[in-house]
């Protein structure tokens, strides 16, 4: 009779993790060899628009092609360093925030593992304007985004000192110097991976979202870092569609996902 209850307790354990399962994408696109095995997924809500997804996997592909080539010179040269397995390299692409249904933030996580020390991670963001079918940058919103231009080094004063409290919260202080903030500049290319942050008032942003692989703004152990700037912060520097767009505060389910 125990070994039943057993049985029986064993088999709901497997249909509780059926959907678990289930909820797991399968890649959009994949490649696999002897040197590599290499993937790129889309969200759903990317899929739903039909140009974003051919941009997105446009640009997925070339990434899959390229990581194979260099993993097949990198066998030709050295097969024993493959005796184990070959590299394994994952890119995801997802939504962040819808804004003035318009703006579509995305966020492009790569995993690679060339059976190094560790398997390394990045991240990078992308601004898509359903419009204009194109990516675009944040320049838009605002009146001027010149490098060591006003607008950019105060958006550069409130990311550093976003990640000081960011430091602060993991008990890495001992990071949060200029020497590790020394590659952020007042720089559209230089200051980080932006996003529009999501908003409790519908269609709105809350702020500009900044993103930072490990190795970035602190040591691997720290992790990926997130830096938050509230629209108050840069709010006289907005352009008219600025203004438009940037109102209410970020969600609490927003700030606790990063």
């Amino acid at each position: 009779m125990l070994n039943i209850i057993w049985k029986v307790i064993a088999l709901l354990g497997l249909l509780l993790l059926q959907p678990a399962l289930a909820t797991e994408p399968k890649p959009d696109v994949s490649l696999k060899s002897k040197a590599i095995e290499t993937s790129v997924t889309l969200d759903e809500k990317i899929k739903a628009d039909p140009p974003l997804a051919a941009d997105c996997l446009t640009e997925g592909k070339k990434w899959m092609e390229k990581n194979a080539a260099d993993a097949a010179s990198e066998l030709k040269q050295d097969p024993q360093f493959f005796k184990d397995g070959g590299w394994t390299f994952e890119r995801k692409y997802s939504v962040r925030s819808m804004v003035a249904d318009r703006y579509v933030s995305l966020l492009r996580e790569d995993y690679m593992d060339t059976r190094g020390a560790h398997p390394n991670s990045t991240v990078d963001t992308i601004l898509w304007d359903k419009e204009a079918n194109k990516r675009i940058s944040i320049r838009p919103f605002f009146t001027e985004t010149a490098d060591n231009g006003p607008a950019m080094k105060a958006m550069l004063k409130a990311v550093i000192e976003a990640l000081k409290v960011e430091k602060k919260k993991r008990d890495a202080s001992e990071t949060a110097t200029a020497e590790w903030f020394k590659g952020l500049e007042p720089k559209l290319l230089k200051i980080g991976s932006v996003t529009l942050a999501p908003s409790t008032e519908a269609g709105k942003s809350s702020g500009l979202t900044f993103y930072y692989p490990p190795y970035a703004v602190g040591s691997y152990a720290e992790g990926e870092y997130v830096a938050f700037v509230p629209w108050q912060t840069l709010k006289s520097y907005f352009s008219p569609e600025g203004q438009r767009i940037f109102a209410g505060t970020r969600p609490k389910a927003n700030a606790e996902d990063q």
